[in-house]
């Protein structure tokens, strides 16, 4: 019975620093200080998100957004690049935090509230309510994307 004890409580440890280390700074649910996952029951506007590769630069189109605070954005994710994407709102500061662990991990796939990755011709969503007015970032953080151009600016008033 301690045996099992033992193991039982290793698996959990085990499990939990896992998801951590595979999950920084995500949002999971909680306010952020660029928001909250949205409620897909409610409206909200539609901002289509294309991401692909050209001349050498990969990119967003469009790159710029501007949002009311308050705004719910329901962000429609279409990959018509050849390579994996990703589309990831966050702080720029949190955003470049984050592409320096998946230097790391260039493997970590991204479902979350505030990120989606794509395959290439692949579709995704996220719903997004901007709570607190400033400048965001997206950026694709598989390594070399952001270098390479893929990111944008979204201006909450």
């Amino acid at each position: 019975m301690k045996l099992l004890a033992v193991l039982a409580t290793g698996v959990a440890t085990a499990l939990l620093s896992t998801a951590a280390w595979a999950d920084p700074g995500h949002s999971h649910g909680a306010e952020t200080a660029y928001g909250k996952p949205g409620d897909p029951k409610k409206p909200a506007r539609i901002v289509q998100i294309v991401m692909r590769e050209s001349d050498g630069k990969m990119l967003f189109q469009p790159d710029t957004l501007t949002v009311r605070r308050g705004e719910q954005v329901r962000f429609q994710l279409r990959n018509n690049g050849v390579l994996d994407h990703e589309f990831v709102v966050g702080t720029v500061e949190e955003n470049l935090k984050h592409m320096k662990e998946m230097e790391k991990n260039p493997d970590m796939e991204h479902d979350d509230p505030n990120a989606k990755r794509l395959k290439p011709k692949g579709t995704g969503e996220i719903v997004w309510q901007f709570t607190k007015a400033g400048k965001f970032d997206f950026s694709c953080l598989i390594p070399g994307h952001r270098e390479a151009g893929m990111f944008g600016t979204i201006t909450v008033q």
